[in-house]
């Protein structure tokens, strides 16, 4: 499912002395079944963008084409979009209601009228993918598990929808490190299986680095950069100026091949860093 996005502006509070332009005139493009992270500092228009994805806002002027439908006309059928496009908000565990995981999952399948031989397939098959053995957690309380485990319930509830497109906004936020390792690799995992379009919403480059075909970055409503990881971290001097960064780990190899060591420029990701080191310790 690819997403056109054409001269998207958003204004919010338009005419008030509050007036803020989120979103200047924004132009992407999304290609079926890629991987994509969206990364700036906090107002710099993620949040706003991928509201306007899901149909949840409506533009001052632009428009938004997902698989040939413009869904800012007035005719758009948005409730079918929405179950094209699923969007896991930061802390989605807070929208938990239901009694029991399986419930709480079946929610959105059961309102798409699906045949309950359908909806317990599609219940079984989110656990899975999240990591959540049907069997085990299905009676439990979605309160009563840990906050990883939560998170995981959430993103199965989106998942059981079987969308084209999934959005998660900051999957990771408030996670320990093994439950936000987890849960990035859940994700990753989501992109192979069911080959959907992903778009994760991250303030932290080696979470990107690591799972991103390609990175857009935003400052002040607009998308300043759109490449690889390789070509937008190689634009250092541009993210430091709009308060990012590259990972921690690309400065260290910078320092490391200041001081003599002869290693690659291009190292995002510490498994990257392992093995560059490892082929300077094996030719040493």
């Amino acid at each position: 499912m690819s997403i056109k996005i054409e001269n998207l502006t958003h204004i919010y509070m338009k005419g008030s002395p509050f007036e803020k332009k989120a979103l200047d005139c924004v132009n992407i493009e999304i290609n079926e079944g890629e991987f994509v992270a969206l990364i700036g500092h906090t107002g710099s228009g993620k949040s706003t963008l991928i509201q306007h994805i899901n149909g949840l806002l409506k533009p001052d002027s632009g428009k938004i084409i997902i698989d040939g439908t413009d869904i800012t006309d007035k005719n758009a059928d948005l409730n079918f979009i929405r179950k094209k496009v699923g969007l896991v908000f930061q802390y989605p565990e807070y929208q938990l209601f239901e009694e029991t995981i399986e419930k709480d999952i079946a929610f959105g399948p059961k309102n798409l009228g699906l045949s309950d031989d359908d909806i317990e397939k599609r219940v079984k098959r989110a656990m899975n993918m999240v990591g959540l053995e049907y069997d085990k957690y299905k009676n439990k309380s979605p309160f009563e598990v840990s906050g990883g485990q939560k998170r995981r319930v959430a993103i199965a509830g989106v998942v059981a929808m079987e969308p084209k497109v999934l959005i998660l906004d900051e999957p990771t936020a408030g996670l320990d490190p093994k439950g936000r390792d987890e849960i990035l690799g859940k994700i990753k995992d989501l992109h192979k299986e069911y080959n959907m379009t992903i778009i994760l919403v991250s303030h932290s480059m080696e979470d990107v680095a690591k799972l991103a075909d390609r990175i857009l970055v935003m400052d002040d409503g607009k998308c300043i950069l759109d490449g690889t990881p390789k070509e937008v971290f190689s634009e250092a001097d541009t993210l430091e100026s709009v308060g990012l960064a590259v990972p921690q780990v690309t400065y260290l190899a910078k320092e490391l091949k200041k001081n003599g060591f002869n290693i690659s420029d291009n190292i995002f990701t510490v498994e990257q860093a392992k093995n560059e080191i490892l082929k300077i310790l094996d030719k040493g």
